[in-house]
């Protein structure tokens, strides 16, 4: 066989049959597979219909829309998602991520049309949105808001200050968080870069201001709008920034900052460990932490450019940019650029222009005192920007607002086309006064030699201002009072600061003036009080001024009233500051005015609330001297029932240390409380009802107010439970007082002496006088007190008569049904102390002179009294009265049937007293 063959045969081709199948090959790849259906039924249910507005447009169509090329479709797409949502508003909460992505992609679109229905929707979204719900794609919102004020597209740019307001309406703090974009957005958008001509280097690049002629605006208009939006966005900057403290005096704003919270200390509680104090730094309010170290905050742990304005370089950095483009805004605005008939009179754009100018830097100056290098950022403020502001800003120094009226034929200004007149509005005076309150913060002590002469422009300005009696609105009056302040601190010597204080004065003693302004000036005057107080320590030199506002704070206390309780409790705070200071003007006008402060009818204690309440009776322990008229109208106001019952103890507490009483052991007060005004003080309060009141209710009779008994010659006037429980309450304090008078047989003398002169003999006895008398009786008896027998029928027939009402007490009169548990108390106390008291009660049970009706209310009266444990000893010795009562109760039911009150009598009677029982035990009445 060849060597071809071979060959041949070691590579056969396989011949195919025709019809036959072609044989698998051995290494062949089995493509073969199988398929099942997956069936996923909760994904393919449909949640139902979505809702639809009018034109059948659920919301994925109406997103869907938001990218069609056509504008009219876009807009159409825009009001129809607002009609959608305010129909639907749940539909906010389950599309907000689409809805917010949509809506702002539309901020740069190129129709006018579509971006002003995307400004309607976003404030519409706003008012729904809550900004912890948009915090989650306010980088998206702030983005686009980015794109469109740097776009080329004027209009594009207009607009987006549109939605600017908006954001910056609803969500401040969300804004302000993007700072460093957005200030460097607000710069391009009137200025542009420029290389710097001094330096050949490309290393410093300038800004100046652009015009763009194609605007529909004029360039300053444009302007005006830019800084007037910078503006706002400073000012909430300075807003959410809480370690901002301004040397002016703000207005009163709700935060958690403003408010402070006083601990209330029962001490009764505190004493039996029932309550603890806590304690806090500065009154609760932000520690002041006096080291020269610093916790670093987690700010200072970012990047310079996240932190924004809140880091010192970012801050210098922009107010290196900012504050040579507002110079320039200024010069074009200012005086010297117009006609030369205007002088330094703007026209109001001009005016508005240079306002949002001063107030921007204003907003800056209040940043840079919220950095811990307060001293070296006024230096380098100073030694970079006061030349430049005293050349342009103090050079037409002060500024008036001009109108431009139309020439009239009549006119007699024939010869001008425009004629000028001053107008009679004081907004020029917010413009200056910022302009005062920027320089003056420039000044300090040290720099006053040099500064003196645009010192004496601003002093002489406020000063006039303040003195020509215009009407003046809470944000001038703020500026105003911030640069006095200011100047007062530069100065402070009194040659200058009593010409300030004179002049606030003067502003202070208008007429009608507004609570905002009224507040402001309060609180100045409050200020430089305590800052006057402080130095004249060593100095005493007070203002006169001061000391004749000080002394007027008590006359307008009482001639306010109750028609603003808020300056009602501004005033209180600072006289009750004045007084613990024992500032001697205040506390005489305080003594002289102290009669018609607290008048029980008309007095400012009984109109306002109750914290005024409570300083106002704080303000009783500084009075000089309580004259007997003082305390009557004290205690008129105790028992009326106009302030709590713990406020009027707390007024009975103040009187008890002002007296000789108080257990001092040094004279703290010279007779500033007589004794025997201090007894009578005490007793009316615990009497209740003044000599008049108690003589017109002898008139009263029946009920039901009245409640009489046969047996007893008192009849009870029922008071209301208020009532009640009020001067129950009192009558305990009362009580107390009494109990701490050394000499004890004395105070009871006295305390006897009255009653016997102002309420024995009375027909009607309001039963919470009584219960009163009955208490302190108890409170005060003891082994060397003797009481007169006209005292001991007095208290017998008030025993009875009160036993007789609880006794009598229907069970659904609930009112009166709290007053049982204390009268009976008080009656048994007092017949438990007194074993003749109970002697004279039972020898008046002449059951022969009562009606049927009564026996049986007599009758459980004296089965209480046998059952009662601490009466048992003394029932027993009057065995034969209470036999003789029972013998007496017999013979009128004689030839009846007995009922059942009479076998109940009897049983009592036999185990109590008849049999004599040893050692009575503690058992107790129940009724």
């Amino acid at each position: 066989m060849t060597k071809k063959r071979k060959r041949q045969e070691d590579f056969q081709k396989v011949k195919l049959k025709v019809g036959k199948k072609k044989p698998k090959l051995e290494n062949a790849t089995d493509t073969t597979f199988k398929t099942k259906a997956i069936h996923i039924p909760e994904q393919l249910k449909e949640d139902g219909v979505l809702p639809t507005q009018n034109r059948k447009l659920n919301i994925k169509d109406l997103l869907s829309q938001m990218h069609h090329y056509s504008p009219g479709v876009k807009h159409n797409a825009l009001t129809g998602l607002k009609d959608l949502l305010s129909q639907y508003p749940f539909v906010i909460d389950a599309h907000l991520s689409n809805i917010i992505s949509e809506v702002a992609a539309v901020f740069t679109d190129k129709d006018s049309g579509v971006r002003g229905a995307a400004v309607h929707l976003l404030q519409f979204l706003a008012s729904k949105i809550r900004a912890e719900q948009i915090a989650p794609f306010f980088p998206l919102v702030s983005a686009h808001l980015s794109s469109a004020m740097t776009h080329i597209s004027e209009g594009i740019q207009e607009d987006s200050l549109k939605v600017l307001d908006v954001l910056l309406e609803a969500y401040p703090a969300l804004l302000t968080d993007r700072s460093s974009i957005l200030l460097k957005n607000f710069v391009e958008l009137i200025s542009h870069q420029q290389l710097s001509k001094r330096l050949k280097s490309r290393e410093k690049l300038s800004w100046m201001l652009s015009v763009n002629p194609s605007r529909r605006v004029t360039s300053q208009q444009w302007r005006l709008n830019v800084l007037t939006r910078l503006k706002k966005f400073l000012q909430a900057v300075v807003d959410g920034s809480s370690e901002i403290e301004d040397e002016g005096l703000q207005e009163q704003k709700d935060s958690p900052h403003s408010v402070r919270n006083p601990i209330c200390v029962s001490w009764k509680l505190h004493a039996n460990n029932q309550q603890h104090i806590q304690l806090f730094e500065n009154g609760g309010l932000r520690p002041k932490i006096n080291s020269s170290f610093r916790l670093r905050s987690v700010a200072s742990v970012m990047d310079s450019a996240e932190k924004g304005l809140s880091s010192a370089e970012n801050l210098k950095g922009f107010i290196e940019i900012i504050i040579p483009l507002l110079i320039e805004c200024w010069i074009e605005a200012s005086p010297a650029q117009s006609a030369p008939i205007l002088g330094n009179l703007l026209e109001s754009e001009s005016q508005h222009l240079m306002q949002q100018v001063l107030s921007i830097i204003h907003l800056l100056w209040k940043l840079t005192k919220r950095h811990d290098e307060t001293y070296k950022m006024e230096l380098w403020l100073r030694m970079n920007y006061l030349v430049d502001f005293k050349h342009h800003f103090m050079r037409h120094f002060p500024y008036s607002l001009q109108e431009t009226v139309k020439h009239k034929k009549k006119d007699s200004c024939k010869g001008n086309k425009y004629c000028m007149t001053s107008s009679n509005s004081v907004d020029h005076l917010l413009l200056n006064l910022t302009l005062c309150d920027i320089m003056v913060s420039l000044a300090s002590t040290s720099t006053l030699q040099m500064d003196s002469g645009w010192l004496d422009m601003i002093r002489k300005y406020v000063t006039d201002t303040l003195q020509d009696g215009s009407k003046l609105n809470s944000k001038q009056v703020n500026r105003l009072l911030g640069v006095t302040w200011r100047l007062m601190q530069i100065q402070q010597n009194k040659v200058a600061t009593e010409p300030l204080i004179k002049a606030v004065y003067t502003l202070y003693q208008q007429r009608n003036l507004l609570f905002p302004v009224r507040t402001l000036l309060l609180k100045f005057f409050s200020r430089v009080y305590q800052k006057e107080d402080l130095r004249t320590q060593r100095i005493r030199s007070r203002s006169k001024v001061l000391s004749r506002w000080l002394a007027g704070l008590p006359q307008q206390l009482a001639l306010l009233g109750l028609r603003n309780p808020e300056l009602s409790n501004q005033l209180i705070d600072i006289i009750h500051s004045a007084a613990s200071r024992s500032n001697k003007e205040l506390l005489q006008s305080l003594q002289a005015t102290a009669a018609r402060i607290y008048d029980p009818l008309e007095g400012t204690l009984v109109l306002l609330p109750a914290e005024a309440q409570r300083r106002l009776v704080q303000l009783v322990y500084f009075l000089p001297c309580l004259p007997a008229s003082l305390l009557a109208c004290l205690s008129r106001c105790c028992i009326m029932g106009r302030m709590s019952s713990e406020l009027a103890a707390t007024l009975i507490g103040i009187l008890r240390m002002r007296s000789s009483f108080a257990g001092w052991k040094c004279q703290v007060q010279d007779n500033s409380v007589n004794d025997v005004d201090y007894f009578s003080f005490l007793f009316s309060t615990l009497i209740g009802f003044s000599r008049e009141e108690l003589t017109s209710l002898q008139g009263i009779r029946g009920k039901p107010h009245i409640s009489q008994t046969q047996l007893s010659p008192v009849r009870l006037y029922l008071t209301d439970l208020d009532q009640f429980l009020h001067h129950w309450a009192v009558t305990e304090v009362i009580c107390h007082s009494l109990s701490t008078v050394p000499s004890q047989s004395q105070c009871f003398d006295i305390l006897q002496t009255g009653i016997c002169k102002y309420l024995v003999g009375l027909v009607v006895i309001p039963d919470s006088t009584a219960g009163s008398v009955l208490c302190a009786i108890n409170k005060l008896l003891d082994q060397a007190c003797i009481l007169s027998e006209t005292l001991h029928k007095f208290l017998a027939s008030c025993c009875y008569s009160l036993l007789y009402f609880l006794l009598t007490l229907d069970k659904e009169d609930a009112e009166h049904l709290r007053k049982r548990d204390m009268l009976w108390g008080s009656c048994i106390s007092a017949l438990a102390l007194l074993p003749r008291l109970l002697r004279l009660m039972l020898q008046s049970l002449q059951v022969s002179r009562i009606c049927r009706e009564e026996l049986p209310v007599v009758a459980q009266l004296l089965r209480l009294l046998m059952q009662h444990g601490q009466l048992r000893s003394h029932m027993i010795t009057n065995e034969f009265l209470v036999q003789q009562i029972i013998k007496d109760i017999m013979t009128l039911k004689s030839g009846e049937v007995q009922e059942q009150w009479l076998t109940d009598l009897h049983y009592c009677f036999n185990i109590y007293l008849a049999s004599h029982p040893q050692g009575p035990g503690p058992m107790n009445a129940v009724y």
